[in-house]
Protein backbone atom coordinates (compact mmCIF):
# COMPACT_ATOMS: atom_id res chain seq x y z
CA UNK A 1 0.00 0.00 0.00
CA UNK A 2 2.88 2.35 1.08
CA UNK A 3 4.67 1.74 -2.35
CA UNK A 4 1.33 2.91 -4.67
CA UNK A 5 0.82 5.81 -2.62
CA UNK A 6 4.71 6.49 -3.40
CA UNK A 7 4.22 5.57 -6.85
CA UNK A 8 1.19 7.58 -7.17
CA UNK A 9 2.91 10.54 -5.42
CA UNK A 10 6.22 10.38 -8.04
CA UNK A 11 3.74 10.56 -11.08
CA UNK A 12 1.74 13.59 -9.45
CA UNK A 13 5.00 15.43 -8.90
CA UNK A 14 6.35 14.01 -12.26
CA UNK A 15 2.95 15.24 -13.88
CA UNK A 16 3.08 18.73 -12.07
CA UNK A 17 6.59 19.67 -13.20
CA UNK A 18 5.65 18.43 -16.59
CA UNK A 19 3.02 20.63 -16.44
CA UNK A 20 5.11 23.67 -15.41
CA UNK A 21 8.19 22.78 -17.54
CA UNK A 22 5.77 22.65 -20.34
CA UNK A 23 4.18 26.23 -19.27
CA UNK A 24 7.78 28.37 -19.64
CA UNK A 25 8.22 26.56 -22.30
CA UNK A 26 5.56 27.74 -24.25
CA UNK A 27 5.94 31.20 -22.58
CA UNK A 28 9.81 31.77 -23.77
CA UNK A 29 8.76 31.02 -27.60
CA UNK A 30 5.61 33.42 -27.02
CA UNK A 31 7.97 35.97 -25.56
CA UNK A 32 11.13 35.18 -28.39
CA UNK A 33 8.01 35.44 -31.27
CA UNK A 34 6.51 38.90 -30.23
CA UNK A 35 8.34 41.57 -32.38
CA UNK A 36 8.54 45.25 -31.59
CA UNK A 37 9.03 47.73 -34.11
CA UNK A 38 12.27 49.09 -33.34
CA UNK A 39 13.17 51.49 -36.10
CA UNK A 40 11.30 52.91 -39.03
CA UNK A 41 13.43 54.62 -42.29
CA UNK A 42 12.12 55.95 -45.48
CA UNK A 43 14.89 56.40 -48.58
CA UNK A 44 14.57 56.75 -52.54
CA UNK A 45 16.39 54.92 -54.97
CA UNK A 46 16.58 55.86 -58.20
CA UNK A 47 17.72 53.43 -61.54
CA UNK A 48 19.05 54.15 -64.62
CA UNK A 49 19.14 51.62 -66.93
CA UNK A 50 21.77 51.68 -69.56
CA UNK A 51 20.45 51.68 -72.92
CA UNK A 52 23.14 51.97 -75.60
CA UNK A 53 23.52 55.56 -75.64
CA UNK A 54 23.23 56.65 -71.82
CA UNK A 55 26.92 55.62 -70.29
CA UNK A 56 27.86 58.73 -68.43
CA UNK A 57 24.22 58.54 -66.37
CA UNK A 58 23.29 55.13 -66.56
CA UNK A 59 23.77 53.22 -63.01
CA UNK A 60 22.53 49.90 -64.33
CA UNK A 61 23.12 47.72 -66.82
CA UNK A 62 22.23 44.17 -68.44
CA UNK A 63 24.58 41.77 -67.42
CA UNK A 64 22.45 38.54 -68.80
CA UNK A 65 19.45 38.16 -71.62
CA UNK A 66 17.95 35.49 -72.97
CA UNK A 67 19.26 34.52 -76.31
CA UNK A 68 16.28 36.53 -78.35
CA UNK A 69 17.53 39.58 -75.92
CA UNK A 70 20.71 41.67 -76.05
CA UNK A 71 21.96 43.71 -73.37
CA UNK A 72 21.54 47.34 -74.28
CA UNK A 73 17.62 47.07 -74.71
CA UNK A 74 15.73 45.09 -71.49
CA UNK A 75 14.08 41.85 -73.73
CA UNK A 76 10.02 41.36 -74.98
CA UNK A 77 7.30 41.06 -72.92
CA UNK A 78 8.01 41.43 -69.20
CA UNK A 79 12.04 41.68 -69.78
CA UNK A 80 11.51 37.54 -68.81
CA UNK A 81 15.40 36.41 -68.33
CA UNK A 82 16.68 39.48 -68.16
CA UNK A 83 19.58 40.34 -65.50
CA UNK A 84 20.38 43.54 -64.15
CA UNK A 85 23.01 44.35 -61.81
CA UNK A 86 22.75 48.17 -60.28
CA UNK A 87 24.93 50.56 -57.90
CA UNK A 88 22.16 53.30 -57.72
CA UNK A 89 21.93 56.58 -55.88
CA UNK A 90 20.27 56.66 -52.62
CA UNK A 91 18.47 59.82 -51.20
CA UNK A 92 16.09 61.21 -48.80
CA UNK A 93 13.74 62.84 -51.03
CA UNK A 94 12.39 61.92 -54.23
CA UNK A 95 15.11 64.52 -56.50
CA UNK A 96 17.03 62.09 -58.33
CA UNK A 97 19.82 65.34 -58.06
CA UNK A 98 19.72 65.71 -53.97
CA UNK A 99 23.21 64.42 -52.10
CA UNK A 100 23.00 61.11 -51.70
CA UNK A 101 23.21 59.01 -48.41
CA UNK A 102 24.40 56.10 -49.75
CA UNK A 103 24.01 53.97 -52.74
CA UNK A 104 21.49 50.86 -53.35
CA UNK A 105 24.10 47.62 -54.63
CA UNK A 106 22.95 44.39 -56.06
CA UNK A 107 20.81 42.79 -58.80
CA UNK A 108 17.26 41.98 -60.17
CA UNK A 109 16.45 39.77 -62.90
CA UNK A 110 12.74 39.56 -64.28
CA UNK A 111 11.54 35.76 -63.50
CA UNK A 112 8.37 35.67 -65.33
CA UNK A 113 6.85 35.47 -68.59
CA UNK A 114 3.13 35.85 -67.96
CA UNK A 115 3.82 38.63 -65.39
CA UNK A 116 5.54 41.48 -65.25
CA UNK A 117 7.70 40.79 -61.76
CA UNK A 118 11.54 40.54 -60.81
CA UNK A 119 13.33 39.24 -58.05
CA UNK A 120 15.73 41.36 -55.80
CA UNK A 121 19.17 41.10 -54.15
CA UNK A 122 20.64 44.33 -52.84
CA UNK A 123 22.17 46.08 -50.07
CA UNK A 124 21.91 49.84 -48.95
CA UNK A 125 25.37 50.80 -48.73
CA UNK A 126 25.59 54.30 -46.60
CA UNK A 127 27.68 56.91 -46.24
CA UNK A 128 26.30 59.90 -44.40
CA UNK A 129 27.11 60.91 -41.35
CA UNK A 130 23.78 60.10 -39.82
CA UNK A 131 24.19 55.96 -40.80
CA UNK A 132 26.97 54.31 -41.12
CA UNK A 133 26.91 50.33 -42.27
CA UNK A 134 24.52 48.50 -44.50
CA UNK A 135 21.55 46.87 -44.58
CA UNK A 136 20.38 43.59 -46.82
CA UNK A 137 17.11 42.80 -48.81
CA UNK A 138 15.50 40.03 -50.59
CA UNK A 139 12.51 39.04 -52.05
CA UNK A 140 10.16 39.20 -54.82
CA UNK A 141 8.95 42.13 -56.34
CA UNK A 142 5.57 41.88 -58.09
CA UNK A 143 5.69 45.34 -60.14
CA UNK A 144 2.50 45.31 -60.85
CA UNK A 145 1.25 45.97 -57.12
CA UNK A 146 1.16 49.28 -56.12
CA UNK A 147 3.16 47.96 -52.74
CA UNK A 148 5.30 45.44 -52.50
CA UNK A 149 7.26 44.37 -49.29
CA UNK A 150 10.66 42.65 -49.57
CA UNK A 151 12.27 40.98 -46.06
CA UNK A 152 15.64 42.70 -44.56
CA UNK A 153 17.80 39.67 -43.58
CA UNK A 154 20.44 41.62 -42.22
CA UNK A 155 22.99 44.46 -42.50
CA UNK A 156 26.34 45.95 -40.54
CA UNK A 157 27.09 48.77 -38.69
CA UNK A 158 24.51 50.69 -37.23
CA UNK A 159 22.14 47.93 -38.82
CA UNK A 160 24.09 44.79 -37.41
CA UNK A 161 22.15 41.76 -37.46
CA UNK A 162 19.42 43.96 -38.03
CA UNK A 163 15.90 42.09 -40.22
CA UNK A 164 12.40 43.40 -40.80
CA UNK A 165 10.16 44.53 -43.58
CA UNK A 166 11.13 47.10 -46.79
CA UNK A 167 7.78 48.26 -48.36
CA UNK A 168 8.36 48.81 -52.06
CA UNK A 169 6.47 51.20 -54.02
CA UNK A 170 7.13 52.38 -57.33
CA UNK A 171 7.87 56.34 -57.07
CA UNK A 172 8.13 57.21 -60.61
CA UNK A 173 9.23 56.00 -64.11
CA UNK A 174 10.11 56.96 -68.03
CA UNK A 175 9.49 54.33 -69.97
CA UNK A 176 12.03 51.62 -69.15
CA UNK A 177 15.22 53.65 -68.85
CA UNK A 178 14.16 55.07 -65.10
CA UNK A 179 12.41 54.32 -62.32
CA UNK A 180 12.55 55.40 -58.18
CA UNK A 181 11.46 53.58 -55.92
CA UNK A 182 10.36 54.51 -52.43
CA UNK A 183 11.60 52.45 -49.68
CA UNK A 184 9.85 52.20 -46.45
CA UNK A 185 12.26 50.07 -43.82
CA UNK A 186 10.20 48.69 -40.44
CA UNK A 187 13.30 47.07 -38.40
CA UNK A 188 12.19 44.82 -36.11
CA UNK A 189 15.82 43.54 -34.19
CA UNK A 190 17.83 46.46 -33.41
CA UNK A 191 21.08 45.63 -32.09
Amino acid sequence: MAAKKSNSMAILIFLFLLCHINFFVVESANKIRARHLCKTLMFYFHDIIYNGENAKNATSAIVGAPAWGNFTKLGGKNHFGDLVIFDDPITLDNNLHSTPVGRAQGFYFYDKKEIFTSWLGFSFVFNSTEHKGSINFAGADPLMNKTRDISVIGGTGDFFMTRGIATLMTDAFEGEVYFRLRVDIKLYECW
